[in-house]
């Protein structure tokens, strides 16, 4: 496994980027709750039945800084790396996730309407 960059090594540039797909905000958000997920249960929230569909987004989250991932036993936990990106760049991931949240509400009210 790729080592995670130290809190001084993370770049804005590599976190937009990995921030930038859909399916990796989405891992995000589900990460944002708080403590470790395995990676089949933020799977399951993201409706993704394929481990191997994500490899390369936790590789992207990874190595830009975003999430730790560490092994344990045949599964990954994962984790936001939220004090690091808070201490680096002071609310962005606040306001990342508050302007994904807004645009689900957009897309459900126009769904609906």
């Amino acid at each position: 496994m790729s080592r995670h960059p130290d809190r001084d090594q993370i770049r804005i540039e590599s976190v937009l980027s990995a921030l930038g797909s859909p399916v990796r905000l989405a891992a995000v958000r589900v990460l944002d709750a708080g403590g470790e997920h395995n990676c089949g249960s933020v799977l399951a929230v993201l409706g993704i039945t394929a481990k191997s569909t994500m490899t390369h987004h936790w590789r992207v989250l990874r190595e830009s800084g975003v999430i730790w991932q560490r092994p344990s036993g045949r599964e990954n936990l994962l984790t936001l790396r939220r004090e690091d990106l808070d201490a680096r760049y002071p609310g962005l991931l606040d306001a990342v996730l508050a302007g994904a949240a807004a645009d689900e509400t957009l897309t459900r009210a126009a769904a609906d309407a």
